[in-house]
C-alpha cells in the first residue's frame, strides 16, 4: 500500500467540522492530518469477543451497525466525541 495524498472536496456537517477543527487546533495539526487521525482511530474494528459493535458499509454504501442494520447517524458521532477525552 502506497502513502499517497489525494486531494478532494468534502461537504462536512457543522458539528463534525466544528468538532475536526477543535481537535485539529488542540493537537496543532492541520484539519487533513485531524481527518486523517479520526477516520484511522474509528476505523481500528475491535478484537473478536469485544461488546462493542464493528460498523460495516450497507449495499447502499451507508454506514450501519453489523448485526442490527442500524444506520450511524452524525448526531451518534457528535454523542459518542462527547463521551470520550480526545
Amino acid at each position: 500500500m502506497q502513502n499517497v495524498g489525494v486531494r478532494l472536496t468534502v461537504n462536512l456537517d457543522a458539528d463534525v467540522y466544528s468538532f475536526t477543527s477543535a481537535y485539529a487546533g488542540a493537537k496543532g495539526i492541520t484539519l487533513s492530518a485531524a481527518l486523517s487521525e479520526l477516520v484511522r482511530r474509528a476505523e481500528q474494528a475491535p478484537e473478536a469477543g469485544s461488546d462493542l459493535p464493528r460498523l460495516k458499509t450497507s449495499q447502499h454504501g451507508y454506514l450501519v451497525v453489523a448485526g442490527t442494520g442500524d444506520k450511524l447517524t452524525p448526531e451518534m458521532v457528535k454523542e459518542a466525541s462527547e463521551d470520550e477525552v480526545v
